[in-house]
């Protein structure tokens, strides 16, 4: 394949999986937090299937299909429950933002974990990461303690949730790397974190889930854009120039807000968008300590 052609199909991959934090709102609205991401997640899997296809399960090493299914699946179910479970709309749109600390913890752990080598610059790096978030939490105040306690406060469990899931996909990512040996198991474990959602609605109370139009479309929608996501990226990191694809990923928090307020019909305050752009930058200096 044409490695342009190729980049274009992995930058289309960045765009989809920006739309994700909107639409799985939008979803939860309408099917509760967990029957909207169970349903997200069997529709996802589905496509899955039909553009990655199933992995052979037999090529992959027993340690890393454990541990690789295990952060994966809690991953997926801390994003989507997170969303889910946040108290307002722009809430949800800060949740994602936590969630984006993963690119600098993911820099961090290969550090630790796998031998990457860097520069001293990943310090300032993941502090300007951390001090984005806890700008976009001080809501209109920006950097204010107090208003970012009484934010969590508020809605603990879905910030608790943002933040333990960027860790575990930042794990998740640093065990990949070390031990997938280039297989691919994602259509299986989008399927496994479904069937772990399912599992969850059935053994918990629930809200019945009311089917309407816009939330059928919009299922549709962050089915395809998960789905054909992941189909598109690989497409992309094999075929493509993945120093473009790196580096444009990193500013996929901004992105991704500026489609959530959009599809949410949320506007985003002024240091909500400078917390943004610290998170992108902290990432970016991260990734740029580890470039020979």
């Amino acid at each position: 394949m044409d490695r342009k052609k190729a980049t274009l199909i992995g930058l289309a991959a960045i765009l989809l999986w920006s739309t994700m934090v909107g639409l799985i709102r939008s979803v939860s609205e309408g099917l509760g937090p967990v029957g909207g991401a169970a349903m997200i997640y069997t529709v996802s899997g589905l496509l899955c299937l039909a553009t990655v296809g199933f992995p052979d399960i037999k090529r992959f090493s027993k340690g890393y299909l454990i541990a690789g299914s295990v952060l994966f699946v809690s991953y997926e179910m801390c994003l989507a429950l997170s969303l889910g479970f946040a108290a307002t709309r722009s809430q949800a749109i800060e949740v994602g933002m936590v969630n984006y600390l993963w690119p600098s913890l993911t820099i961090v752990f290969a550090i630790l974990f796998n031998g990457q080598k860097s520069t001293l610059w990943v310090i300032p790096g993941l502090a300007i990461s951390l001090l984005g978030v806890g700008w976009v939490l001080g809501g209109e105040n920006g950097l204010h303690v107090h208003d970012i306690m009484q934010n969590i406060v508020s809605s603990p469990l879905s910030y608790g949730l943002a933040f333990a899931g960027a860790f575990i996909w930042a794990a998740y990512c640093t065990v990949t790397s070390r031990y997938a040996r280039g297989q691919n198991g994602i259509t299986l474990f989008v399927l496994l974190t479904a069937l772990s959602l399912w599992v969850k609605y059935a053994l918990s109370d629930q809200p019945d889930m009311v089917f309407s139009v816009p939330v059928v479309v919009k299922l549709l929608m962050c089915g395809v854009a998960l789905g054909f996501g992941y189909a598109a990226w690989n497409i992309g990191i094999l075929h493509g120039n993945v120093t473009v694809l790196a580096a444009v990923s990193y500013f996929t928090p901004v992105l991704s807000a500026a489609l959530a307020a959009i599809v949410l019909s949320s506007p985003l305050s002024f240091s909500f968008w400078q917390g943004a752009l610290m998170v992108c930058a902290g990432s970016l200096l991260c990734w740029y300590a580890t470039r020979k």
